[in-house]
């Protein structure tokens, strides 16, 4: 592992936002995760409460999650002046109707920025504090997905845009050595501890068109799933919601149905295959790619739903995918009702450190089964509950 001081990176870092802010105000949009939050500590030791901090109530937070933030970071030992700005209404009319992905994280991001300029106005600032890490440029900068959150090191300057400039405390770190200033600074485990989530929210979690029944759905499968994967410790789990919308059998489809009964060692008749109709962002040659997302039903001789061993999933993927190049997303099916309903969910899990590559986590089988149980009873608009097997790469660890 490599040594990290985060006790002379922190106190370094407070002297050097003292002398980039020094008595001016400045504004910072802060999520809860430990990215924002680690970054608004800092700031608030620096020049104390001339931090305005901000929580975006855009409709993309998990359940009741904004005033959770707000409770843990203003209480003691951490003291945060927080704001809760109800902004839900502005972000689901920008991002309406949009249902490609790259649309939607620069809908989203124009959104986020000209808020956070009319807030910054409203308080007199002219600077913008935000938590920026190293695998944002990185991903941003390698063209394999735009972080909302990357904008001067792509050449968008915020100050003509709007109005501010932007301080970023955290742009030298991975996310293991933002957790360890995070521990240093005392930030309580709810927050240092939590696994990532996106700046744009459960926006990039429901695939394709936002609507309002869809991203109620994903919110109660999101519940479901944190409660239940947490005790797994993965590095990132979490649900998405797609579209029951298939697309034209594809002419690769039988081949495809072969090779999974072959590889998991059941009779052709016995696997079904779907491709969506929406795709999925993924990587190929170290460059964004759109790619397909396959949707695998495979049964045992007595009609339930078969479990491979993992080793086996994972050599499927990557057959699949060296088969198929335009596939991005391998689902396997843990959970289903009779009946087609609108829409299907998948269950994301991984294993990584730095968040550039990742690994499918080896989630127990039970706590799969009974995960998509309960989604499927709490969303009666949900036919099928997938386990998402696809590593980073060819996927990313978000589905868009």
């Amino acid at each position: 592992m490599e040594k990290f001081d985060a006790e002379t990176f922190a106190e370094t870092q407070i002297r050097k936002i003292k002398e980039t802010i020094g008595g001016e105000k400045a504004v910072i949009a802060v999520s809860g995760g430990v990215d924002s939050s680690t970054c608004a500590v800092l700031t608030h030791r620096a020049i104390g409460d001339n931090l305005v901090c901000v929580i975006l109530d855009d409709a993309f937070m998990r359940e009741g999650e904004p005033e959770k933030i707000a409770e843990i970071l203003s209480q003691p030992p951490l003291n945060l002046p927080m704001k809760i700005e109800p902004v839900q209404e502005r972000f689901l009319k920008a991002l309406g109707g949009l249902r490609d992905a790259e649309e939607k994280r620069k809908a989203f991001r124009k959104t986020f920025y000209e808020t956070l300029s009319d807030i910054a106005k409203r308080e007199g600032s002219r600077l913008l504090v935000q938590g920026t890490i190293l695998a944002d440029i990185i991903e941003t900068k390698g063209g394999i997905k735009t972080q909302h959150n990357v904008l001067e090191q792509i050449g968008i300057s915020t100050r003509e845009l709007y109005g501010f400039k932007v301080v970023e405390p955290l742009v030298s770190l991975l996310k293991w050595q933002v957790r360890e200033v995070a521990r240093y600074l005392e930030i309580p485990p709810q927050i240092s501890e939590r696994q990532p989530f996106p700046g744009p929210g459960l926006s990039i979690r429901v695939v394709g068109e936002i609507r309002p029944d869809k991203l109620a759905t994903l919110k109660t499968a999101t519940t479901i799933v944190e409660q239940n994967l947490e005790k797994h410790k993965p590095s990132q789990y979490f649900a998405v919601i797609i579209d029951n919308e298939e697309k034209l059998p594809h002419p690769k489809m039988k081949g495809m149905v072969e090779d999974v009964a072959k590889s998991l060692g059941i009779r052709p008749s016995n696997v079904w295959a779907k491709i969506y109709a929406d795709k999925a962002t993924g990587l190929r040659k170290k460059a964004r790619m759109y790619g397909e997302i396959v949707g695998l039903t495979c049964r045992s001789e007595g009609g339930e739903l078969y479990q491979p061993s993992f080793r086996d999933l994972n050599e499927l993927q990557r057959t699949i995918v060296r088969r198929n190049p335009l596939v991005t997303r391998v689902l396997y099916a843990v959970g289903e009702k009779e009946g087609r309903q609108p829409y299907v969910v998948a269950i994301r899990a991984v294993e990584t450190r730095d968040f550039l590559t990742a690994l499918v986590a080896n989630i127990p089988w039970l706590t799969l089964k009974e995960t998509a149980d309960q989604i499927l009873k709490a969303c009666p608009n949900v036919s099928l509950v997938y386990y998402d097997i696809t590593p980073k790469p060819p996927a990313t660890i978000e589905m868009e």
